[in-house]
């Protein structure tokens, strides 16, 4: 599955064959295919653990260092640029063949709600801690990850003209709805090291 996965994330779904996978792997085809009978379902596979791994590094679930205010300014910061890229032509490339493919359209869904609900819970450990103040940690996680999205769907686009205050879109609404100051979510320490 990591070799499906890399394929998908540097190459796209289209490229996520039985054959292919089956070559990277310097096996036969009926490998492949003994434990992914139908090529949908490895490409459903191999982009849930693309998206997972992404989610996993981006956010992850334990956040056993530092505060929630500190793990979305690294969110933020990983997310911006071209590092973040392959990952974002990956979900452009999902959300569109999943028109088509049901077991991928399942697939997009799974993983927009488990990063609707990463966000969510680190959001209401913000509020609880006071850190953050939203009475809809929900509706927040969404309003962020669309505009992260809306984004990401430039990642095959000249950004070099691009304002700065649209670059940090982002920040400036996740600041705003979760009643931090301006620039509360800019230069701030990693999880786990001291201002």
């Amino acid at each position: 599955m990591e070799t499906a996965a890399r394929v998908a994330l540097t190459e796209g779904l289209e490229c996520v064959t039985l054959r292919r996978i089956a070559e990277e792997l310097a096996v036969r085809p009926g490998l492949i295919s003994h434990y992914f009978p139908s090529a949908e379902d490895l490409v459903g596979e191999a982009f849930s653990v693309a998206a997972t791994g992404e989610l996993d590094s981006l956010l992850p679930a334990e956040r056993p260092h530092g505060t929630p205010t500190q793990y979305l300014a690294r969110y933020f910061a990983l997310s911006a640029g071209e590092e973040y890229d392959d990952i974002s032509r990956l979900w452009i490339n999902a959300r569109h063949l999943s028109r088509y493919r049901p077991v991928l359209r399942d697939r997009v869904t799974e993983q927009e709600l488990a990063s609707d609900d990463r966000l969510e819970e680190l959001i209401r450990e913000g509020v609880e801690r006071g850190e953050f103040r939203t009475d809809d940690p929900r509706g927040t996680a969404i309003q962020i990850l669309v505009v992260l999205d809306g984004l990401g769907a430039h990642a095959n686009s000249d950004r070099t003209d691009r304002p700065a205050a649209v670059t940090r879109l982002p920040l400036t609404t996740a600041e705003r709805e979760l009643g931090l100051a301006y620039g509360a979510l800019s230069d701030v320490p990693a999880p786990g090291e001291s201002a």
